[in-house]
Protein backbone atom coordinates (compact mmCIF):
# COMPACT_ATOMS: atom_id res chain seq x y z
CA UNK A 1 0.00 0.00 0.00
CA UNK A 2 1.36 3.34 -1.10
CA UNK A 3 -0.34 6.47 -2.36
CA UNK A 4 2.37 7.09 -4.97
CA UNK A 5 2.15 4.95 -8.16
CA UNK A 6 5.90 5.16 -8.77
CA UNK A 7 6.58 3.61 -5.37
CA UNK A 8 4.15 0.79 -6.15
CA UNK A 9 5.94 0.15 -9.43
CA UNK A 10 9.29 0.06 -7.64
CA UNK A 11 8.01 -2.48 -5.12
CA UNK A 12 6.50 -4.62 -7.88
CA UNK A 13 9.84 -4.62 -9.65
CA UNK A 14 11.60 -5.81 -6.53
CA UNK A 15 9.01 -8.54 -6.08
CA UNK A 16 9.44 -10.03 -9.54
CA UNK A 17 10.21 -13.74 -9.43
CA UNK A 18 8.17 -14.47 -6.32
CA UNK A 19 5.30 -16.90 -6.73
CA UNK A 20 2.76 -14.49 -5.33
CA UNK A 21 -0.21 -12.43 -6.46
CA UNK A 22 0.30 -8.72 -5.86
CA UNK A 23 -2.64 -6.56 -4.79
CA UNK A 24 -2.29 -2.76 -4.96
CA UNK A 25 -3.86 -0.27 -2.59
CA UNK A 26 -3.41 3.55 -2.67
CA UNK A 27 -5.25 4.32 0.57
CA UNK A 28 -5.88 2.83 3.99
CA UNK A 29 -9.56 2.35 3.25
CA UNK A 30 -8.76 0.51 0.04
CA UNK A 31 -6.22 -1.69 1.80
CA UNK A 32 -8.70 -2.66 4.51
CA UNK A 33 -11.32 -3.44 1.86
CA UNK A 34 -8.88 -5.78 0.10
CA UNK A 35 -8.31 -7.74 3.33
CA UNK A 36 -11.96 -8.78 3.19
CA UNK A 37 -11.52 -10.37 -0.23
CA UNK A 38 -8.05 -11.93 -0.04
CA UNK A 39 -5.96 -14.12 2.22
CA UNK A 40 -2.67 -12.22 2.45
CA UNK A 41 0.75 -13.69 3.15
CA UNK A 42 2.30 -10.26 3.79
CA UNK A 43 1.35 -6.58 3.72
CA UNK A 44 3.88 -3.90 2.68
CA UNK A 45 2.57 -0.70 4.19
CA UNK A 46 3.63 2.91 3.72
CA UNK A 47 3.25 5.10 6.80
CA UNK A 48 2.65 8.52 5.30
CA UNK A 49 -0.73 8.35 3.57
CA UNK A 50 -3.44 10.92 2.93
CA UNK A 51 -6.35 10.44 5.30
CA UNK A 52 -5.74 7.24 7.22
CA UNK A 53 -2.01 6.67 7.76
CA UNK A 54 -0.21 3.34 7.95
CA UNK A 55 -0.22 3.22 11.75
CA UNK A 56 -4.01 3.48 11.83
CA UNK A 57 -4.36 0.79 9.17
CA UNK A 58 -2.10 -1.56 11.16
CA UNK A 59 -3.99 -0.93 14.40
CA UNK A 60 -7.35 -1.58 12.71
CA UNK A 61 -6.01 -4.81 11.23
CA UNK A 62 -4.74 -5.96 14.61
CA UNK A 63 -8.20 -5.38 16.04
CA UNK A 64 -9.85 -7.65 13.45
CA UNK A 65 -9.78 -11.42 14.06
CA UNK A 66 -9.52 -12.10 10.30
CA UNK A 67 -6.47 -9.86 9.74
CA UNK A 68 -4.67 -9.68 13.09
CA UNK A 69 -2.27 -12.50 12.17
CA UNK A 70 -1.18 -11.06 8.79
CA UNK A 71 2.47 -9.89 9.03
CA UNK A 72 3.01 -6.20 8.23
CA UNK A 73 6.24 -4.60 7.06
CA UNK A 74 6.37 -0.81 7.09
CA UNK A 75 8.21 0.46 4.01
CA UNK A 76 8.70 4.20 4.36
CA UNK A 77 11.10 7.13 4.26
CA UNK A 78 8.86 9.41 6.30
CA UNK A 79 9.87 8.46 9.82
CA UNK A 80 13.42 7.58 10.73
CA UNK A 81 13.40 8.61 14.35
CA UNK A 82 13.44 5.72 16.80
CA UNK A 83 10.14 6.76 18.43
CA UNK A 84 8.36 6.40 15.10
CA UNK A 85 9.97 3.01 14.51
CA UNK A 86 8.75 1.91 17.93
CA UNK A 87 5.29 3.20 17.10
CA UNK A 88 5.32 1.03 14.01
CA UNK A 89 6.09 -2.07 16.07
CA UNK A 90 3.48 -1.11 18.64
CA UNK A 91 0.94 -0.85 15.80
CA UNK A 92 1.60 -4.46 14.92
CA UNK A 93 4.44 -4.40 12.39
CA UNK A 94 6.86 -7.33 12.21
CA UNK A 95 9.56 -5.24 10.51
CA UNK A 96 10.35 -1.66 9.54
CA UNK A 97 12.27 -0.98 6.28
CA UNK A 98 13.50 2.49 5.36
CA UNK A 99 13.81 3.86 1.87
CA UNK A 100 15.87 3.69 -0.22
CA UNK A 101 15.48 -0.08 0.02
CA UNK A 102 18.34 -2.51 -0.19
CA UNK A 103 17.02 -4.92 -2.88
CA UNK A 104 18.81 -7.97 -1.50
CA UNK A 105 17.70 -7.37 2.08
CA UNK A 106 14.17 -6.49 0.95
CA UNK A 107 13.77 -9.63 -1.15
CA UNK A 108 15.29 -11.78 1.60
CA UNK A 109 12.83 -10.56 4.22
CA UNK A 110 9.83 -10.80 1.90
CA UNK A 111 10.93 -14.31 0.91
CA UNK A 112 10.99 -15.40 4.54
CA UNK A 113 7.37 -14.35 5.10
CA UNK A 114 6.19 -15.90 1.83
CA UNK A 115 7.91 -19.14 2.80
CA UNK A 116 6.29 -19.03 6.23
CA UNK A 117 2.91 -18.48 4.61
CA UNK A 118 3.46 -21.39 2.22
CA UNK A 119 4.43 -23.60 5.15
CA UNK A 120 1.34 -22.55 7.11
CA UNK A 121 -0.84 -23.28 4.09
CA UNK A 122 0.78 -26.68 3.63
CA UNK A 123 0.38 -27.41 7.34
CA UNK A 124 -3.25 -26.33 7.21
CA UNK A 125 -3.90 -28.63 4.25
CA UNK A 126 -2.16 -31.50 6.02
CA UNK A 127 -4.15 -30.79 9.17
CA UNK A 128 -7.41 -30.77 7.21
CA UNK A 129 -6.38 -33.97 5.44
CA UNK A 130 -5.49 -35.51 8.79
CA UNK A 131 -8.85 -34.45 10.22
CA UNK A 132 -10.62 -36.00 7.22
CA UNK A 133 -8.63 -39.19 7.63
CA UNK A 134 -9.38 -39.19 11.35
CA UNK A 135 -13.10 -38.85 10.65
CA UNK A 136 -12.85 -41.64 8.07
CA UNK A 137 -10.98 -43.83 10.57
CA UNK A 138 -13.59 -43.13 13.25
CA UNK A 139 -16.35 -44.03 10.78
CA UNK A 140 -14.49 -47.19 9.77
CA UNK A 141 -13.94 -48.04 13.44
CA UNK A 142 -17.65 -47.62 14.11
CA UNK A 143 -18.52 -49.73 11.07
CA UNK A 144 -16.03 -52.37 12.20
CA UNK A 145 -17.53 -52.43 15.69
CA UNK A 146 -21.03 -52.69 14.24
CA UNK A 147 -19.88 -55.46 11.90
CA UNK A 148 -18.21 -57.30 14.75
CA UNK A 149 -21.38 -56.99 16.83
CA UNK A 150 -23.40 -58.33 13.92
CA UNK A 151 -20.94 -61.18 13.40
CA UNK A 152 -20.99 -61.97 17.10
CA UNK A 153 -24.77 -61.92 17.09
CA UNK A 154 -24.87 -64.15 14.01
CA UNK A 155 -22.39 -66.56 15.54
CA UNK A 156 -24.31 -66.85 18.81
CA UNK A 157 -27.93 -66.53 17.64
CA UNK A 158 -30.23 -69.08 16.08
CA UNK A 159 -31.28 -67.72 12.71
CA UNK A 160 -34.80 -69.14 12.78
CA UNK A 161 -35.97 -68.25 16.29
CA UNK A 162 -33.64 -65.44 17.37
CA UNK A 163 -32.76 -67.36 20.54
CA UNK A 164 -29.20 -68.17 21.56
CA UNK A 165 -27.80 -71.08 19.56
CA UNK A 166 -26.08 -74.27 20.67
CA UNK A 167 -22.62 -72.68 20.50
CA UNK A 168 -23.53 -69.86 22.88
CA UNK A 169 -25.47 -72.24 25.14
CA UNK A 170 -22.41 -74.46 25.45
CA UNK A 171 -20.24 -71.43 26.32
CA UNK A 172 -22.73 -70.21 28.92
CA UNK A 173 -23.10 -73.68 30.44
CA UNK A 174 -19.33 -73.91 30.96
CA UNK A 175 -19.11 -70.36 32.29
CA UNK A 176 -21.94 -70.88 34.78
CA UNK A 177 -20.52 -74.26 35.76
CA UNK A 178 -17.19 -72.64 36.70
CA UNK A 179 -18.93 -69.82 38.52
CA UNK A 180 -21.18 -72.25 40.40
CA UNK A 181 -18.17 -74.31 41.45
CA UNK A 182 -16.76 -71.16 43.10
CA UNK A 183 -19.97 -69.92 44.71
CA UNK A 184 -21.25 -73.40 45.65
CA UNK A 185 -24.70 -72.36 44.44
CA UNK A 186 -26.98 -74.74 42.55
CA UNK A 187 -27.17 -74.59 38.77
CA UNK A 188 -30.29 -75.86 37.01
CA UNK A 189 -31.08 -76.71 33.42
CA UNK A 190 -34.51 -76.98 31.83
CA UNK A 191 -34.45 -79.10 28.67
CA UNK A 192 -37.58 -79.34 26.51
CA UNK A 193 -38.73 -81.02 23.31
CA UNK A 194 -41.81 -80.28 21.19
CA UNK A 195 -43.84 -83.48 21.32
CA UNK A 196 -44.14 -85.45 18.06
CA UNK A 197 -42.60 -82.64 16.03
CA UNK A 198 -41.60 -84.93 13.14
CA UNK A 199 -45.26 -85.88 12.76
CA UNK A 200 -46.12 -82.17 12.84
CA UNK A 201 -43.73 -81.50 9.96
CA UNK A 202 -45.05 -84.49 8.01
CA UNK A 203 -48.63 -83.28 8.45
CA UNK A 204 -48.32 -79.53 8.02
CA UNK A 205 -45.08 -79.14 6.07
CA UNK A 206 -41.71 -77.70 7.05
CA UNK A 207 -42.73 -74.08 6.52
CA UNK A 208 -45.50 -74.34 9.10
CA UNK A 209 -43.12 -76.41 11.19
CA UNK A 210 -40.73 -73.45 11.24
CA UNK A 211 -43.63 -71.18 12.18
CA UNK A 212 -44.39 -73.51 15.07
CA UNK A 213 -40.78 -73.33 16.28
CA UNK A 214 -40.86 -69.53 16.13
CA UNK A 215 -44.14 -69.41 18.12
CA UNK A 216 -42.75 -71.67 20.82
CA UNK A 217 -39.55 -69.57 20.97
CA UNK A 218 -41.61 -66.38 21.20
CA UNK A 219 -43.56 -67.91 24.09
CA UNK A 220 -40.34 -68.75 25.93
CA UNK A 221 -39.08 -65.20 25.52
CA UNK A 222 -42.30 -63.72 26.95
CA UNK A 223 -42.11 -65.76 30.16
CA UNK A 224 -40.74 -63.50 32.95
CA UNK A 225 -37.22 -64.54 33.95
CA UNK A 226 -34.13 -63.01 35.49
CA UNK A 227 -31.42 -61.37 33.38
CA UNK A 228 -29.04 -64.20 34.28
CA UNK A 229 -31.46 -66.85 32.96
CA UNK A 230 -30.66 -67.74 29.35
CA UNK A 231 -32.93 -69.41 26.79
CA UNK A 232 -31.50 -71.24 23.77
CA UNK A 233 -32.49 -73.41 20.86
CA UNK A 234 -30.05 -76.28 20.98
CA UNK A 235 -31.50 -78.64 18.38
CA UNK A 236 -34.21 -79.04 15.77
CA UNK A 237 -37.18 -78.92 18.16
CA UNK A 238 -35.18 -78.85 21.37
CA UNK A 239 -34.87 -75.81 23.65
CA UNK A 240 -33.00 -75.17 26.88
CA UNK A 241 -33.16 -72.66 29.73
CA UNK A 242 -30.11 -72.24 31.94
CA UNK A 243 -30.96 -71.13 35.51
CA UNK A 244 -27.95 -70.09 37.62
CA UNK A 245 -28.32 -70.05 41.43
CA UNK A 246 -31.55 -72.05 41.17
CA UNK A 247 -32.38 -75.33 42.88
CA UNK A 248 -34.58 -78.11 41.56
CA UNK A 249 -37.73 -76.70 43.16
CA UNK A 250 -37.27 -73.30 41.50
CA UNK A 251 -36.37 -74.90 38.18
CA UNK A 252 -39.50 -77.06 38.27
CA UNK A 253 -41.63 -73.94 38.78
CA UNK A 254 -40.08 -72.43 35.65
CA UNK A 255 -40.49 -75.70 33.73
CA UNK A 256 -44.17 -76.05 34.61
CA UNK A 257 -44.80 -72.41 33.70
CA UNK A 258 -43.17 -73.00 30.30
CA UNK A 259 -45.15 -76.18 29.67
CA UNK A 260 -48.42 -74.47 30.60
CA UNK A 261 -47.71 -71.45 28.37
CA UNK A 262 -46.94 -73.65 25.34
CA UNK A 263 -50.06 -75.70 26.02
CA UNK A 264 -52.07 -72.46 26.27
CA UNK A 265 -51.06 -71.55 22.70
CA UNK A 266 -53.67 -74.13 21.72
CA UNK A 267 -51.87 -74.65 18.43
CA UNK A 268 -53.51 -77.57 16.56
CA UNK A 269 -51.50 -80.78 16.15
CA UNK A 270 -53.85 -83.41 14.76
CA UNK A 271 -51.04 -85.95 14.34
CA UNK A 272 -50.12 -85.96 18.04
CA UNK A 273 -51.21 -88.99 20.06
CA UNK A 274 -50.60 -86.95 23.22
CA UNK A 275 -52.99 -84.04 22.71
CA UNK A 276 -54.93 -82.21 20.02
CA UNK A 277 -52.57 -79.25 20.26
CA UNK A 278 -48.81 -78.66 20.35
CA UNK A 279 -47.27 -79.66 23.70
CA UNK A 280 -43.78 -80.05 25.11
CA UNK A 281 -42.03 -82.52 27.36
CA UNK A 282 -39.60 -81.08 29.88
CA UNK A 283 -36.60 -82.51 31.70
CA UNK A 284 -35.06 -80.61 34.61
CA UNK A 285 -31.68 -81.19 36.23
CA UNK A 286 -30.16 -79.39 39.19
CA UNK A 287 -26.84 -79.72 41.00
CA UNK A 288 -24.09 -77.76 42.68
CA UNK A 289 -21.24 -77.64 40.14
CA UNK A 290 -17.84 -79.00 41.02
CA UNK A 291 -14.61 -78.90 39.08
CA UNK A 292 -14.35 -82.66 39.58
CA UNK A 293 -17.27 -83.12 37.17
CA UNK A 294 -17.65 -81.82 33.60
CA UNK A 295 -20.41 -79.32 32.77
CA UNK A 296 -21.96 -81.84 30.41
CA UNK A 297 -23.02 -83.90 33.45
CA UNK A 298 -25.85 -81.41 34.03
CA UNK A 299 -26.89 -81.74 30.39
CA UNK A 300 -26.83 -85.52 30.62
CA UNK A 301 -28.99 -85.46 33.77
CA UNK A 302 -31.52 -83.13 32.10
CA UNK A 303 -31.59 -85.40 29.07
CA UNK A 304 -32.39 -88.40 31.30
CA UNK A 305 -35.17 -86.40 32.96
CA UNK A 306 -36.54 -85.43 29.53
CA UNK A 307 -36.52 -89.08 28.47
CA UNK A 308 -38.52 -89.94 31.58
CA UNK A 309 -41.07 -87.21 30.81
CA UNK A 310 -41.54 -88.67 27.35
CA UNK A 311 -41.74 -92.24 28.69
CA UNK A 312 -44.43 -91.24 31.18
CA UNK A 313 -46.73 -89.91 28.46
CA UNK A 314 -45.23 -86.54 27.39
CA UNK A 315 -46.66 -83.08 28.05
CA UNK A 316 -45.14 -83.18 31.54
CA UNK A 317 -42.04 -82.22 33.54
CA UNK A 318 -39.59 -84.51 35.32
CA UNK A 319 -36.63 -83.50 37.48
CA UNK A 320 -33.30 -85.06 38.44
CA UNK A 321 -31.42 -83.50 41.32
CA UNK A 322 -27.88 -84.37 42.29
CA UNK A 323 -27.25 -83.59 45.97
CA UNK A 324 -23.62 -82.82 46.68
CA UNK A 325 -22.30 -82.45 50.20
CA UNK A 326 -20.14 -79.44 50.92
CA UNK A 327 -16.84 -80.02 52.76
CA UNK A 328 -18.48 -78.88 55.99
CA UNK A 329 -21.01 -81.70 55.68
CA UNK A 330 -18.42 -84.43 55.37
CA UNK A 331 -17.86 -86.20 58.70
Amino acid sequence: MDDRPENLLTLEGLLEGFDAELIRATSGEQALAHTLDHDFALILLDVQMPGMDGFEVAELMRGNSKTKHIPIIFVTASYKASEHVFKGYESGAVDYLLKPLNPMMFRSKVGVFLELFAQREALSEKTQEFDRKLVELEELQQQLEETNEQLLMLSTTDGLTGLLNWRRFDELLNEEWKRGSRTRRALSLVLMDIDHFKAYNDTYGHQLGDDCLREVASTLVKIPMRAMDKTSRIGGEEFAVLLPETDCHGAMEVANRIRECVDALDKPHRSSPTAENVTISVGVASMVPTLDDPARKLLEMADVALYEAKSEGRNRCCCHECSLMTPAQVS
